[in-house]
């Protein structure tokens, strides 16, 4: 397991289009591991596969299942080939920021739940009902698998001081 470098703007794979994942062998497995650590590494609560550079559908989530308790156990979530099946009519607006952006946050609306098909890093098939923040990390993820920056979606940005940088950039 490695720690990859995190692409930041204006590299121009950040808007490129991941390609789905047909081999699940010990290259992917690598990919997930380093993927991980790398998220734990920076911190973030999610990370891309283009965001390290490869242009793979995989994505990694780590949050709280219970947002309301700050010392709640983190759930690791591992999604190859991701799809929203069905998002929520119900929206919300929340402030979010972006490894690849460092610096920089803005205010994003997003659907509140989400149903995500797509498979287990061993290839099988996975379900997924997600709500609140963790909702908002799958489609700030999926969104990068698709080329698509959290900027692009944003209602209000703006640039942070060094100080004010925090741990929850997904």
């Amino acid at each position: 397991m490695a720690i990859r470098e995190i692409v930041t703007v204006p590299d121009p794979v950040l808007r490129r289009k991941a390609k789905k994942v047909t081999d699940f062998g010990p290259e992917l497995q690598r990919l997930i591991e380093d993927m991980i650590k790398t998220m734990r590494a920076a911190p973030g609560v999610g990370l891309a596969a283009p965001q390290v550079g490869v242009l793979q559908r995989v994505i990694v989530v780590e949050y709280p299942e219970n947002e309301d308790d700050e010392n709640a156990p983190k759930r690791l979530y591992v999604v190859v080939n991701p799809e929203i099946k069905e998002m929520s009519v119900e929206t919300e607006v929340g402030v979010e920021g972006c490894l690849s952006i460092p610096g920089v946050q803005g205010e994003v609306e997003r659907a509140r739940a989400l149903i995500v098909r797509g498979q287990n890093r061993r290839g099988q098939p996975v379900k997924l009902k997600v709500t609140g923040w963790t909702a908002r990390i799958f489609q700030h993820e999926i969104d990068h698998l698709e080329g698509i920056l959290f900027t692009d979606r944003a209602v209000r940005l703006w640039s942070l001081a060094p100080e004010e940088m925090t741990s929850d950039s997904v």
